[in-house]
């Protein structure tokens, strides 16, 4: 992306990882039916297609990918990119993770082959989109959902709101739940050169500024109840190589990890000591036993 002095992975990490009807036509007999706990698409049958296609989510066009076989009462697995990646980034994982489970994976308003957002956008409305694929995919059945990066951000900030469904977490390298916050404490105001640059773009991403246009406040970690979660950092510290700030970095994003496991009393920080920002690329190993040991513990 930005400041080419710097390795592409970091500026990823800093950059990419922070960027979130009415009743109509109602007849009596319409009325008497009407769940307000129901959801209409939550309703209809599951889609259990295999390959990419568009589905229709509040009238836009979203690009899903799927693979491996449904299976009833198994959790489908759906990955989560992070900013700037669509679902082909993530196709490798979900072609191995297809071998043993149900597989999705989907690009967010503004990313990949999706329509674009009409305009700013916050957590409630790519959660809204989340829960269109959902239905589509999983109907009513429980899910796991892994997310890389700001996809790791996305899923946690899901989760706790959507218990019936979200029965497992993976977070790979998530964007930490303070990140605003983290960059102004670590990169000072006051900072000048390539850093003072870096701060600024930053927070310009967290600001909206981003292809998604995903407005992100920072917040306080919530529960999700007792599911299984896995926290996964990476080891190799890359965003060292920022210059004079580049620990402060570090330091920042791994106490931003450890926030996570606020999530769940059954939440696990391991670190992927090969990886720097892409674990499911450095150490696809690693992702891959994480959302296995989640998805098994899900379908207990």
């Amino acid at each position: 992306m930005m400041l080419g002095k710097f390795k592409a992975s970091a500026v990823a990490a800093l950059c990419v990882t922070v960027v979130g009807a009415g009743l109509t036509g109602c007849s009596d007999e319409s009325l008497e039916n009407w769940d307000p706990l129901a959801s209409e698409s939550r309703k209809a049958e599951v889609d259990r297609f295999t390959g990419t296609k568009k589905i229709d989510v509040g009238g836009k066009s979203v690009n899903v990918s799927c693979a491996g076989g449904y299976a009833d009462g198994t959790p489908v697995v759906v990955l989560l990119p992070g900013a700037g990646d669509g679902l082909d980034k993530m196709a490798p994982l979900q072609k191995t993770l297809s071998e043993k489970h149900r597989v999705c994976s989907y690009d967010r308003l503004g990313a990949g082959a999706s329509d674009q957002p009409d305009g700013p956008q916050d957590f409630a409305a790519v959660g809204k989109t989340l829960t269109g694929v959902l239905d589509r995919v999983a109907g009513d059945g429980p899910v796991v959902l892994v997310g890389h990066s700001l996809g790791g951000l996305i899923a946690a900030r899901y989760a706790p709101d959507h218990q019936d469904r979200v029965k497992g977490l993976v977070l790979l390298d998530a964007t930490p739940p303070t990140m605003g916050g983290d960059i102004k404490k670590a990169i000072p105001e006051s900072a000048t050169g390539p850093a003072a640059q870096l701060r600024a773009q930053n927070l310009a991403m967290v600001q909206g500024n981003n292809p998604e246009k995903l407005v992100i406040a920072d917040g306080e970690v919530r529960s999700a109840g007792g599911i299984p979660v896995e926290v996964v950092k990476h080891g190799k510290p890359y965003l060292a190589a920022v210059p004079q700030y580049g620990q402060r970095l570090e330091h920042a994003w791994s106490e931003g990890q450890r926030k996570w496991l606020a999530l769940s009393s059954r939440s696990k920080l391991t670190t992927a000591a090969k990886s720097e920002h892409y674990i499911y690329v450095d150490q696809p190993d690693v992702a891959v036993q994480a959302v296995e040991r989640v998805a098994a513990q899900a379908a207990k």
